[in-house]
């Protein structure tokens, strides 16, 4: 595809609608299927409506965070990511997961206040890992 800019709702839903079809029920099929698009149309499904957060939550870290994590996150649409989605809450702590410029973060904070930040593939993991050293 064109690397003009944004596609057209018209043009990126039957790109969603395909690979929904392949990997709705399978988070593997869904990485699949995500993996083999253009990365400019990848990154707008995932930053669309189309998705949700869980599902853009398991193409980055590859792992399921839960019964009640998968869905809060499910619930969400992955243009929320935008603003953040929280996944959890421990003790007084809370895990926000969110995209900043096409990357992955999870943020531990308590209420307002950012504790750590975590980027990238391992962020999620670092994040548990941090929280389980903190309690």
């Amino acid at each position: 595809m064109k690397d003009d800019g944004p596609l057209a709702y018209r043009d990126l839903y039957p790109v969603a609608d395909r690979i929904l079809e392949e990997g709705e029920d399978d988070p593997e099929a869904l990485v699949v299927a995500l993996g083999k698009l253009d990365p400019g149309v990848r990154d707008e499904l995932l930053a669309s409506d189309f998705l949700n957060a869980w599902q853009v939550f398991y193409y980055h870290f590859r792992e399921d965070p839960g019964e009640l994590e998968r869905d809060r996150l499910t619930l969400q649409p992955a243009s929320a990511l935008s603003e953040g989605v929280l996944i959890t809450e421990i003790e007084f702590y809370e895990i926000v997961f969110f995209m900043d410029s096409k990357e992955p973060v999870i943020s531990v904070r308590t209420g307002e206040d950012i504790v750590a930040n975590f980027r990238g593939r391992e962020a999620y993991r670092l994040a548990r890992k941090f929280l389980d050293e903190a309690l």
